[in-house]
């Protein structure tokens, strides 16, 4: 069970980046400073550093993981992966509160359009093609250079680029909503797959 000091910590945490995101909405994030962050958490400049080591860190910080491994886990044996897949992040989104829903959708917003941000994400969170196939194989127990397992973490690498940019070409377009639909095509196949090609195109030739 977790102590007393923990959960202190962990709520602490949670609003300073509850009230970061909030002021990044509202002001933007490069008009928003740390001593802002702090000011509005009712918290020393030390505080915020004691808990995230830059500003970037108090977005890339994601508290709704525990929630995925536990919406996983409910999961019946059987399932298929995909839609296990689609199911635990529907799970896990689905008991946030509105406003906590609205943060992340904020959160991640700032993940993809940020710079600095994004390339944070980059190089730390697992995001990539390898780092998913780690996490599939560990939970399959196999091996996670295959070529299934690899294919697989390209196909849900690849429907989160496509929801990327499904919402950057629809700004206000929910990603989690858009992720949703992405999976749910992928589930009746990929799409486009099996269309012909079509024929050469141009004026006929003469002669």
């Amino acid at each position: 069970m977790t102590g007393l000091r923990e959960r202190k910590k962990a709520r602490t945490r949670a609003e300073l980046q509850a009230h970061a995101l909030r002021l990044f909405r509202d002001r933007g994030w490069a008009a928003t400073t740390v001593d802002d962050i702090a000011a509005a958490a009712e918290v020393s400049r030390s505080t915020f550093f004691r808990y995230f080591p830059t500003k970037e860190d108090v977005v890339l910080f994601d508290d709704v993981d525990p929630l995925m491994a536990e919406a996983f886990d409910e999961l019946p044996a059987g399932t298929p992966l995909l839609s296990a897949f689609r199911r635990g992040l529907a799970t896990a989104f689905g008991r946030l509160d509105p406003e906590k829903r609205e943060l992340e959708e904020i959160r991640m917003g700032l993940a993809r359009t940020v710079p600095e941000i994004a390339a944070a994400v980059r190089e730390r969170n697992g995001l990539g093609v390898d780092q998913v196939a780690t996490k599939i194989a560990e939970g399959l127990g196999l091996d996670p250079g295959g070529l299934d397992v690899q294919l697989f973490a390209g196909v849900v690498t690849g429907a989160r680029l496509a929801a990327q940019s499904l919402v950057t070409r629809e700004p206000g377009r929910s990603y989690v909503d858009t992720l949703d639909a992405v999976l749910a095509r992928l589930e009746q196949g990929i799409p486009l797959a099996d269309l012909p090609l079509p024929g050469p195109t141009g004026p006929p030739r003469t002669g």
